[in-house]
């Protein structure tokens, strides 16, 4: 009996086989015309090849895709109902098709959500049994609290997942059950009348109190990671000194109420003394101001703010005492906690502490890049002609001696010079005529140096690129200085009594120097009070009489963060031209060569200034600032290595640790004392 059925069966399946196979032929007629489905324990991989046949679908099978399906038909359906069909008797057996570029594939049910998929918005049009990914915005409903809801409507094998940052659902499942879903989230996600509450205070600051709920009750942020938890937002509004609360829970909207109408109570006879602990502004600065605004008198906090530049180039401040009473209150800074101890009304208090929250702001950090070129082509030539005859100097009588003296003493390009010390003569070619020596009276031995040719030509070149960079903070003068500090006698006088001058010597610095003061406006620019300095010593043979080069730019200059900005550039051509000659000899063609000396000279100077400042508003900024350098210059150091020597020892220098992985030394590495200031809310 069991064979008759079983061979029953296979002729059933066999022959819905070949009916779905004959079918292709019928194709030609219109797509509208019906059709009727008899698939009895077909082989999967079959009945879909069939429904490709019918539908002009392309299909992927995985090899996993296995098994027999039961696809009946009592009156014919339409032709585009038979995809459906096959998508809902696929996913009975565990089996789903992914749409993607022209081509269905069938996977494993638990393999489709890693697949791709058609994502769709808040707004869905699909149906059926076909898998898609949605993104759901909430905008009243906790999405990490209607998460544990959903999930139980949805396959073991799809997903829900919720971004706490922006309140959104993302569902991978099929389209008909997230239709389903989306009804339940619309009945869920209204607004509710109790969500939003505004709380005013009549004593208490509301900054103050805003940061003792929010560590008491979490701020909304962290309860919206936590599957289960409410939110709960608190934001303080100084100007009407109240609390605006958010929920989506109005019992703790209730709680809140509470604890705030048991906070909000004046204070004890005595005891309005409030300590405020700053984050990033300075106590003893702070104080002032407050203490200004107070009295309505501009605190001398600062005399200037401009970049200084002289020499010693400090900031001159003057602060008064940083204790004082103004208008029945007082205001104390504690430099060592840096925080502000206040007596003042509650009124008062609460229109200060509105104050200080504005002005104890994170300050924005300012990196200039600075880059200075220099460029210097020198070049001169000299050539001259002199003579002299001093053979009859020592003989008695009436004697004839002379010669041409040209070109200064001591230049090392005189002849006179030259015959008293050979050693003298300057650089270049220095051709001579000499016979023996011959003795001056007054003045001793000299050579008896007839004639002298000079001839020089130089060409020097110089190529200076420096690149200063510099850390700041907003508004707070950054200082670089690369190069000597030179002594520089101001003075000296003797003594009768003490025979060793005594001598006055102030010091110098003589090189690079760039000074930056960065101003950081809302917009993005950044305000830059510049003073750049190049300063270099010109080579003498005394102490006494040091000389130096200086070029030097202050401005004032307005750039946007991250763009490159050009402050000065000096462009020199010198050119000198000198001759010294016997009248009318050293002006005959050719012959007059012979009785002058001529120098020429060129320099030529290009100086270029130019700045680029970054902006550094977080952590996150400085430190791949940071990261940036630091792996610069440990791969610099990687780079350097010694060659190996047979009788040398290696001496290689230890690489600098990675940044992620770098400790302190041992010493600095012991633990700190915990912080006097309490935590930050």
């Amino acid at each position: 009996m069991n064979k008759t059925r079983s061979g029953f069966s296979r002729q059933l399946t066999l022959g819905a086989l070949l009916l779905a196979l004959a079918l292709p032929p019928l194709q030609a007629q219109a797509q509208s015309d019906p059709v009727v489905l008899n698939f009895v324990n077909a082989d999967i991989p079959s009945v879909i090849k069939a429904v490709g046949e019918l539908t002009g679908k392309n299909f992927i099978i995985d090899p996993r895709v296995k098994g027999t399906v039961i696809i009946t038909s009592a009156k014919p359906v339409p032709r585009s109902q038979v995809y459906p069909i096959l998508l809902s008797a696929l996913r009975m057996q565990g089996f789903s098709a992914i749409e993607s570029r022209g081509v269905v594939k069938i996977v494993p049910e638990a393999e489709a959500k890693q697949n791709f998929s058609v994502t769709r918005g808040k707004q869905l049009s699909d149906s059926g049994d076909r898998i898609i990914t949605q993104v759901y915005p909430l905008q009243h409903e906790s999405a990490a609290q209607l998460m544990p809801v959903l999930r139980p409507l949805i396959g073991p094998n799809n997903t829900i997942a919720v971004l706490p940052s922006s309140n959104t659902l993302v569902i991978t499942d099929y389209a008909d059950n997230i239709r389903r879903l989306n009804a339940i989230i619309d009945a869920v996600d209204q607004p509710s009348a109790n969500d939003t509450a505004l709380i005013k205070l009549s004593h208490v600051s509301a900054v103050d109190l805003a940061q003792s709920l929010g560590r008491l009750m979490a701020d909304g942020a962290a309860a919206a990671g936590q599957p289960g938890t409410s939110r709960l937002t608190i934001v303080p509004d100084m100007r009407s000194n109240s609390l605006l609360v958010r929920s989506d829970n109005p019992a703790r909207i209730h709680t809140l109420r509470a604890l705030v109408a048991g906070l909000d109570v004046p204070g004890a006879a005595g005891g309005n003394i409030h300590v405020v602990y700053l984050r990033n502004a300075e106590a003893t600065k702070l104080a002032e101001t407050l203490r200004g605004i107070l009295s309505g008198e501009a605190p001398a906090a600062v005399s200037s703010v401009s970049i200084s530049t002289t020499t010693p180039t400090t900031t001159q401040t003057t602060a008064s005492s940083v204790s004082g009473a103004a208008g029945g209150s007082m205001i104390l800074a504690d430099p060592a906690t840096n925080s502000l101890i206040i007596s003042a009304p509650d009124v008062t208090y609460n229109s200060l502490r509105a104050v200080i929250d504005k002005l104890d702001a994170r300050r924005a950090q300012v990196f200039v890049e600075a880059l200075v070129v220099e460029i210097t082509a020198e070049k001169a030539a000299e050539f001259g002609i002199q003579w002299q005859d001093l053979r009859n100097i020592s003989e008695s009588g009436t004697n004839f001696i002379g010669g041409t003296n040209l070109g200064g003493r001591g230049t090392g390009s005189n002849i006179i010079d030259a015959a008293a010390n050979l050693t003298t003569l300057g650089q270049g070619l220095n051709i001579g005529v000499v016979s023996g020596t011959i003795t001056i009276p007054g003045f001793g031995e000299v050579l008896n140096l007839g004639m002298l040719a000079r001839a020089l030509e130089s060409d020097a070149n110089a190529n200076i690129l420096s690149t200063p960079n510099l850390l700041t903070m907003d508004n707070e003068e950054a200082k670089i200085v690369v190069g000597q500090n030179v002594p520089f006698i101001t003075g000296q006088y003797t003594t009768t009594t003490t025979p060793s001058p005594f001598q006055t010597i102030e010091r110098r610095d003589v090189g690079l120097t760039l000074k930056v003061r960065p101003q950081v406006s809302e917009g993005g620019s950044v305000k830059l009070q510049i003073y750049q300095e190049i300063s270099s010593l010109r080579p003498t043979t005394t102490a006494a009489d040091v000389i130096t080069d200086k070029r030097s730019i202050d401005s004032t200059v307005l750039v946007d963060d991250g763009r490159i900005i050009v402050i000065g550039g000096l462009i020199s051509d010198t050119m000198q031209d000198g001759v010294d000659k016997v009248p009318v000899l050293g002006d005959i063609p050719l012959l007059g060569h012979l009785f002058r000396h001529e120098k020429r000279k060129r320099t030529k100077t290009n100086l270029m200034v130019f700045l680029r400042p970054h902006v550094l508003r977080d952590t996150a900024s400085s430190d791949a600032l940071t990261g940036e350098r630091y792996d610069f210059i440990r791969q610099r150091q990687a780079e350097f290595r010694m060659q190996p020597h047979f009788a040398l020892p290696d001496m290689q220098m230890d690489l600098l640790p990675e940044l992620k992985t770098m400790t302190l030394p041992a010493p600095m590495s012991m633990p700190l004392p915990e912080p006097v200031n309490p935590p930050s809310p």
